[in-house]
């Protein structure tokens, strides 16, 4: 993950405008295997390509966090086979990638039911939080384990239980604190949401943070994606209006 010269698409970017978090649908690892007739898990290894081109992109152009669905909890369905060689490629690039976490000042968090993944991946997962913690560069964010519905429940869930011990009143309930009780109570929503693959659904992720975000879908397989084009839809993204829900003010006649 170490630095790249600034790109020609870098440059054309105005850095007032940059969304300040983007969060990704890593999608088509298995389809780019498929098409070349090779294993599934080699289109997994072939996507920790685009991951680290990303995570530079980022860190070229001063994007503060980004996050990326890495392991939904609908994943846990896949054949066990690919589940667990898709464990040992979470821990291999734990391992190979702490050094240029902490040699670029990246922070590595993450979001969902962690609790679930294996004991060795959990111990790996949880020094490489501990060790980047300090960091104050990109805040990088894996969901892993992370289904948004279930987050949600896990939320209200903890909002009952408050309200039936007495510690707060159904009327005080607002956005703000539902935020609070979400995995990325810390972290804040997401500017701009970008899935590849060309599905066009959110598969569970985010549902409640992405109320505002501007979407951009692309055909590009998760492993074909780099940096160039990760530039021009930055560049896509600075060519929208993001009103939230205003209407601008007519021109004095």
């Amino acid at each position: 993950m170490s630095s790249d010269a600034p790109s020609p698409e870098a440059a054309l970017l105005d850095p007032e405008r940059l969304p300040r978090h983007v969060a990704i649908i890593m999608d088509g690892n298995g389809r780019w295997a498929k098409k070349r007739l090779l294993n599934r898990v080699k289109g997994h290894e072939k996507g920790a390509d685009s991951v680290r081109a990303v995570v530079k992109a980022c860190r070229e152009v001063g994007v503060p966090y980004l996050t990326l669905y890495a392991f939904s909890t609908e994943n846990w369905q896949r054949p066990r086979m690919e589940v667990d060689a898709l464990m040992t490629l979470l821990k291999k690039f734990l391992q190979t990638e702490a050094e240029e976490l902490l040699t670029n000042n990246i922070r590595l968090d993450t979001i969902g039911e962690t609790g679930r993944l294996p004991e060795d991946v959990r111990q790996s997962l949880a020094r490489v939080v501990a060790q980047t913690r300090g960091n104050d560069g990109l805040h990088l964010i894996l969901a892993l384990s992370y289904g948004s519905r279930d987050e949600i429940v896990h939320a209200v869930r903890d909002i009952a239980a408050e309200a039936a011990a007495g510690r707060l009143s159904p009327s005080t309930v607002d956005e703000a604190l539902l935020s609070a009780k979400l995995f990325t109570r810390d972290i804040p929503d997401p500017d701009l949401l970008i899935r590849t693959s060309g599905e066009l659904r959110l598969s569970n992720f985010l549902l409640w943070q992405l109320a505002y975000a501007e979407f951009h879908f692309t055909p590009t397989l998760w492993p074909d994606f780099g940096r160039e084009e990760f530039f021009r839809i930055l560049a896509d993204y600075q060519r929208r209006d993001r009103r939230f829900g205003r209407v601008d003010p007519e021109p004095a006649s």
